[in-house]
């Protein structure tokens, strides 16, 4: 696509985007979509966003397979190379899923996972985007990434209606871990329905090898009705305005990296975590309670701090974070605001391995049982 025809396509995909938004908050304030509006038509698709009150009258049950969202991979390191030509293409798409037990929620996603695919390239490439808009959706996208030198970081000659699609590219300069997301207006919206992601852009020679490395983000989720209500919820911009929001957590719901799913490291090795948070209100103040931070990317560039406690990440932020474990255990990940751990904002990792008396021993247990935090 050339720049004349991008400029020639901006106004309308700008303007298709504005009427719809338009029309989402004429029909939510009137209570009822009519049955022949395209609102109706894909209602069942996007009952993910509610332009209006937190209110909702009523609430559609939760779909009957209600599963989780599958989790991004990890992009493999970049290693030794020169710089090259990289190609992305990704797709903006709506998925229903979990987002708490019982609690379902209609995700606006980068390839269908929340955060989306991590993009993982060299200083010194070129790297091309290729976003596609399902024509399943019924507003229009766009994305931008903080590693890009450029009007809107991308966003402004990306903005795809339904069906459309876009393509550009950028020389990744400087070396960092960043966030991108939706930045198609009302921005805030998008990045609080889940579009959001993290592009590692490594130093020439690549980053030194780890035993694990890890993809997490952190976001906020703002819903009708009440936190832990079952059905099928939508998006309440009054608490996204009042940044209230219902639900903190990491990867894209409850407990989505517990259990199962939990993070898993044995004692001695290096885990390394890029981590962001993608907002769009809160502040992250990211602690692993039990461990200290062997090193931290100060704002995800390249200055290094190191023994580190605690660190903050704005919303739009991103760092890397290095630990090595010396003690087995399960190891719980959380924004220090602890209140929002019962909001979610909760992971855990898993370490195995040997006893180490030298570093940490029990004398005598207390009586209260094994918890904490």
């Amino acid at each position: 696509m050339n720049h004349t025809t991008t400029q020639l396509r901006r106004f309308p995909i700008a303007l298709i985007s504005i009427l719809a938004i338009l029309l989402l908050v004429a029909t939510t304030a009137c209570g009822t979509i009519d049955e022949g509006s395209a609102a109706t038509k894909t209602s069942d698709e996007h009952s993910g966003m509610n332009m209006g009150s937190s209110a909702t009258p009523t609430m559609a049950a939760a779909p009957a397979d209600l599963t989780s969202l599958p989790q991004p991979a990890v992009a493999p390191p970049v290693g030794n190379r020169g710089p090259q030509l990289v190609k992305y293409e990704m797709t903006a798409e709506q998925v229903t899923g979990k987002l708490d037990d019982g609690v379902a929620f209609t995700y606006w996603t980068f390839d269908g996972t929340v955060p989306g695919p991590m993009l993982r390239v060299r200083e010194g490439d070129t790297v091309q985007i290729t976003l596609h808009n399902a024509p399943s959706d019924i507003v229009a996208h766009s994305i931008d990434l903080h590693a890009v030198s450029g009007p809107g970081g991308g966003a402004s000659v990306s903005q795809v209606s339904p069906g459309h699609t876009a393509v550009f590219q950028f020389l990744a300069e400087h070396p960092g871990t960043y966030v991108y997301h939706c930045a198609t207006p009302p921005a805030a919206m998008h990045i609080a329905m889940g579009m959001f992601g993290l592009i590692v852009v490594e130093p020439a020679g690549g980053l030194p090898a780890v035993d694990h490395e890890y993809y997490v983000m952190q976001s906020e989720f703002y819903l009708d009705g009440a936190r832990g209500e079952p059905g099928l919820h939508q998006m309440s911009t009054d608490k996204m305005l009042d940044e209230n929001p219902d639900y903190v957590v990491f990867n894209g719901a409850v407990g989505a990296l517990t259990g199962d799913q939990m993070l898993q490291a044995k004692t001695g090795e290096t885990v390394r975590i890029f981590f962001g948070d993608a907002g769009p209100n809160l502040t992250s103040s990211f602690h692993v309670i039990g461990q200290v931070m062997k090193s931290v990317a100060v704002e995800g560039g390249s200055l290094i701090n190191t023994d580190v406690q605690t660190t903050v990440v704005p919303p739009g932020g991103a760092t890397t974070i290095e630990l090595q474990p010396d003690v087995p255990g399960n190891y719980m990940f959380v924004d220090h605001a602890l209140s929002r751990t019962l909001k979610g904002a909760a992971g855990m990792i898993h370490v195995t391995g040997p006893d180490n008396p030298g570093v940490f021993q029990t004398i005598q247990p207390g009586d209260a049982g094994t918890g904490g935090h």
